[in-house]
């Protein structure tokens, strides 16, 4: 099982009242929340590994590079010769280090990689895993590794964790019209807003899939656009041509990467705390209380 940690911990910061707080009233919402996620998720799907995956590099520089809007609507404040800040509730940064600590204290693998955000690696993992794999993430980007002969599903959260959608190539197929494999040729196509990404004017969802259903990928669209006697419309061929520069450098910046320089880490499910002084501490400081017994009950269990 691989988390997509930021995803998950910003649903439990909205998802959690801000009243719930440490002894000293620092707002622990996102932390217990998030150890909440966890405990569900460990209860109902039993893994046999887990990965909380981190973004060390929420808008990498080579993904900018190609396409600069890239999540550029997101940075809070530009900072000469450091990185992009990205734009995140006050009370919840400070949550996003106690999250890390108690994490490791656990004994719950923790994975970023610097240059690279939680997708890539994601991605990166489930091209290695040699078992099935679910991806729990709130972002559908990740529905392009949804892939039925490997058994490899992405879980995505409708209400909280106790409510997820598992999302298999059927599904795909059903809302979208393609299966994992198209998915992110048919998010480059339509674009998204919430990540920068201009897509092809006047080329929505509907029609992104239907032009993938038929010439079976970009590539496949592009010969068309070649091709005088391809079947397109006068109009779809123009804003194709038009778009080049974009479908050029597209592929790279939304697929996930699949070759991250993974670090060795024991992915193991933890029975047993890792650090269990460290552990108590942290729990005591922020208040931790019944969401981490829990927690710790399930891994026991597990």
């Amino acid at each position: 099982m691989l988390l997509d940690t930021a995803s998950l911990y910003f649903r439990a910061y909205f998802g959690v009242p801000d009243s719930v707080r440490a002894p000293d009233g620092t707002p622990v919402n996102a932390v217990r929340g998030l150890l909440e996620f966890i405990d569900r998720l460990v209860r109902d799907h039993h893994p046999h590994a887990l990965v909380a995956c981190m973004d060390a590099d929420w808008r990498p520089a080579w993904r900018v590079e190609l396409i600069p809007s890239y999540k550029a609507h997101r940075v809070a404040a530009e900072v000469p010769g450091g990185p992009d800040e990205e734009e995140v509730p006050d009370t919840l940064s400070p949550q996003v280090p106690v999250i890390e600590q108690v994490l490791d204290a656990l004994g719950i693998a923790r994975v970023g990689v610097e240059g690279y955000e939680a997708d890539d690696v994601i991605g990166t993992f489930t091209a290695r895993a040699g078992a099935p794999v679910d991806i729990v993430t709130g972002d559908r980007d990740l529905y392009q590794l949804v892939d039925d002969a490997r058994g490899v599903r992405v879980l995505y959260p409708l209400k909280g964790v106790g409510s997820l959608q598992v999302t298999d190539e059927s599904l795909l197929r059903t809302k979208y019209g393609v299966g994992g494999a198209g998915y992110a040729d048919l998010a480059l196509l339509r674009g998204d807003p919430s990540d920068g990404l201009p897509g092809v004017p006047g080329i929505g969802e509907k029609t992104a899939a239907k032009l993938l259903a038929e010439f079976g990928d970009l590539a496949g669209i592009l010969a068309a656009v070649r091709d005088p006697a391809a079947k397109l419309t006068p109009t779809q061929r123009r804003r194709l041509t038009e778009a080049a520069p974009y479908l050029a450098v597209a592929p790279k910046v939304v697929r996930v990467a699949s070759d991250v320089p993974l670090p060795e880490v024991d992915t193991a499910l933890p029975h047993e705390p890792r650090d269990p002084a460290r552990l108590d501490a942290l729990a005591s400081r922020w208040g931790l209380g019944g969401s981490l017994r829990r927690l710790l009950a399930t891994l026991q269990e597990c």
